[in-house]
Formats: structure tokens, C-alpha cells, sequence
């Protein structure tokens, strides 16, 4: 998915082996952006397996790294979520980490580059979708 305030920005969605950066598209939030097209936002589903080329670091902004506050470091590897689903006007698009720890997407540094491993698996039942949907709503 693309958090709301990406809905006015050209989108795609994800494919297995697609290469995305982290970018900020001067929205108010940061996203992925796909790899032949740092303007094409791309929405990733949540349950998609990602695969960072080095360690995943975040913080508020750069200014709050020259301040000297501390950059944080995750695994190089996170599946995509949805959190607070309930509340519209706040980010939504999360990694969580192997270590269970979940990070807005928006609060990650731009220019990390992350592969695509894996999509989640289609609802094979009207049941599967529904159980899909309460999922993804959860949080």
C-alpha cells in the first residue's frame, strides 16, 4: 500500500524482484521509490518479504543526526506492514524486523535500496481474503 499522503504521487505496485530506494517525495512522509523511476512511488502489500543491501537505519531527519541524536539500526531484512490502520490521517506503511521491533517506513533514511522477495500469497476463499483483510486493518 501507499500511506495517504503518497496518493497524489504517481504509483505501481510492487513485483517480486523489483529494486526500490527509500525517497522522500516532499509529501510530508517517505516511501519507495522504484528503481528506474525515483518519482514512481511503490506501493508494497503488506505481508511482502524485503531484503535491504546493508543494515536498515532510521531516524527523524538529518537534522536530528547532525544534532547528534542517535541513528538506529535494524536487520537488513523486514516484511512490510500496516499499522493503526484505524487512524486516517497518520502514517500507516511499517517494516517489522526479524527482532519484532516495527518502524514507520516515513522515519527511515532515503537511499536505502531494499529487493522485493516475496509478495504475500492471494486469498484462495472468500475466508482467506476476509482473514487477509482483518489482518492488514490490525494494529
Amino acid at each position: 500500500m501507499c500511506d495517504y499522503s503518497l496518493h497524489h504521487v504517481n504509483s505501481r505496485p510492487a513485483k517480486v524482484g523489483d529494486k526500490l530506494t527509500t525517497h522522500d517525495f516532499n509529501t510530508g512522509t517517505r516511501g519507495f521509490a522504484a528503481a528506474e523511476d525515483p518519482t514512481m512511488a511503490v506501493c508494497v502489500l503488506p505481508g511482502t518479504e524485503l531484503a535491504f543491501s546493508d543494515k536498515v537505519t532510521c531516524g527523524h531527519s538529518r537534522l536530528t543526526d547532525f544534532l547528534g541524536w542517535r541513528t538506529k539500526t535494524f536487520a537488513p531484512t523486514a516484511i512490510f506492514r500496516q499499522i493503526h490502520k484505524d487512524e486516517p490521517f497518520r502514517h500507516h506503511d511499517a517494516l517489522e524486523f526479524p527482532d519484532g521491533q516495527t518502524v514507520l517506513l516515513t522515519a527511515l533514511h532515503v537511499d536505502q535500496t531494499a529487493a522485493v522477495l516475496q509478495l504475500p500469497a492471494p486469498p484462495k476463499s472468500a475466508g482467506e481474503m476476509e482473514a487477509q483483510t482483518r489482518a492488514a486493518y490490525a494494529g
